[in-house]
């Protein structure tokens, strides 16, 4: 018995840790999707949008008030499974990351999108 109360602690620490690990974005994840999917319908349409066209503040704020298309619709929406699972038979990079996470694709776009701001690490334009 007292081997088990001397396991516990280690286990639950052990638990917990793994837990509480967070989920690391992977900028290139985000890159290839902002680039097939985004910059897609951006250079389409009349309006080209990159990431060095704003700051990384700036950046922040489109995405914390979620509204796109002149607040017709929502960011989060083109994150959504539902979305990707609607272009996945036009889109390679919508199939590749059909069963990724909501929040971790939408993380790995800011990732990347901030890197690549105007005053991000590696500004860049998606041409």
């Amino acid at each position: 018995m007292k081997r088990f109360h001397l396991a516990l602690p280690l286990l639950a620490t052990a638990l917990f840790a793994h837990v509480a690990q967070a989920y690391e974005p992977d900028w290139k994840v985000g890159r290839i999707y902002y680039r097939s999917i985004c910059t897609a319908c951006h250079t389409t349409a009349k309006a080209t949008i990159q990431p060095i066209d704003r700051t990384k503040a700036e950046w922040t704020a489109y995405l914390l008030v979620d509204k796109h298309n002149k607040g017709k619709d929502t960011v989060s929406q083109y994150f959504s499974k539902q979305y990707r699972d609607s272009i996945k038979a036009t889109s390679k990079a919508a199939a590749k990351f059909a069963d990724r996470p909501e929040q971790e694709l939408a993380a790995d776009v800011k990732a990347f999108i901030m890197r690549s701001a105007k005053d991000g690490e590696a500004p860049a334009s998606c041409s």
